[in-house]
């Protein structure tokens, strides 16, 4: 069984470089990530995803953080604005309804440029004690509200043809640290994790793609869950989460470690890809060796989330538009 490597990577910019190219060609990557310094004009963006595609000689994923507000690599001109996610939630007449347009619409956005996959929905629980980099990026408190709306989400995102990715694996949302600079150590009894963090992932097990979170629960382990086969276990086995399993960003600080050890302990816990955001080609090029080609396990997954996607639903975008204005009385735009 031939299968794919074992990362999704990135490019150093707009455009591929002839060792880029040559890079991807051997990597043979999952698939590509996309950011603020690869987006330029439409159709420069679409040209960089035929690239990405060309190099690894097939119609692979190619994914985006574009949740709205404070994460979201594209905007306007390129694609449309959007209040961060609790405040947009918090604004609509209906946030079950508005949720699903306001995903189907960032689908729309995504399509048109040759992007078929975005890190959305965000399962992370808003708290208390929420470090602001991700506490505004939630869709609520409630665990139940969080599981419903992230479910709307996956449904306007598959119907506009773009698969999403469900984050951050087992919950991010009792983080007092930012994961890009520090590592989050969550405390809770395991049994109040159950009955609050865990269930929107529970709610969503089938989800094709998920990512990690960088954080250590110590009712579980002293490792970051991203690197621990303890709670990648508990994410498969008692979460149920069957779909294809991303690390976050390998390079965040969070973990500790050159990014070769960080990328072959991830795989050993049980993630199924290393999804690497930025540095060096060295550096990309130590990760991909690190590692790795897909298990056949991971291989099934990445097949069967790739099945999932889809062409986009035939709908009138417009219109769509003109309800979501309605149900937020004209407060939906960042």
């Amino acid at each position: 069984m031939s299968t794919f490597g074992a990362t999704i990577l990135s490019s150093d910019g707009p455009l591929l470089t002839a060792e880029e190219k040559r890079f991807f060609r051997e990597a043979d990557p999952f698939g590509f990530i996309l950011f603020g310094r690869h987006l330029e004009t439409p159709d420069q963006i679409r040209a960089l995803c035929t690239e990405f595609r060309e190099a690894v000689g097939r119609d692979c994923l190619i994914t985006i953080d574009q949740e709205g507000g404070r994460v979201q690599r594209l905007r306007p001109p390129l694609a449309r604005a959007w209040l961060p996610a609790l405040d947009f939630v918090n604004a609509a007449a209906s946030a079950s309804r508005a949720m699903y347009l306001r995903a189907r619409l960032i689908a729309d956005d995504l399509r048109q440029l040759g992007i078929d996959s975005n890190c959305i929905p965000n399962l992370d629980l808003a708290l208390p004690e929420t470090h602001p980099f991700l506490l505004n990026r939630c869709y609520g408190s409630d665990p139940a509200v969080v599981a419903a709306l992230g479910a709307v989400v996956m449904e306007g995102m598959v119907a506009g043809g773009v698969l999403p990715v469900v984050k951050h694996a087992p919950g991010h949302g009792r983080s007092t640290l930012d994961s890009h600079h520090n590592l989050p150590v969550v405390d809770a009894p395991l049994d109040t994790l159950r009955k609050t963090d865990f269930l929107p992932f529970n709610h969503l097990r089938h989800a094709p793609l998920a990512m990690t979170a960088h954080i250590v629960f110590s009712a579980i382990d002293d490792l970051p869950a991203t690197l621990s086969p303890k709670v990648m276990g508990l994410i498969r086995d008692e979460i149920g989460m069957t779909g294809l399993i991303m690390s976050d960003d390998i390079s965040m600080q969070a973990l500790s470690g050159d990014l070769a050890s960080r990328s072959r302990t991830a795989i050993a816990a049980g993630c199924d890809v290393i999804l690497h955001c930025n540095d060096t080609l060295v550096e990309r090029r130590a990760v991909a060796e690190a590692a790795g080609r897909m298990t056949p396990t991971a291989q099934t997954r990445a097949d069967a989330a790739m099945a999932c996607r889809t062409a986009p639903d035939d709908v009138d975008i417009t219109a769509l538009e003109r309800e979501l204005e309605t149900l937020l009385g004209g407060a939906g735009h960042g």
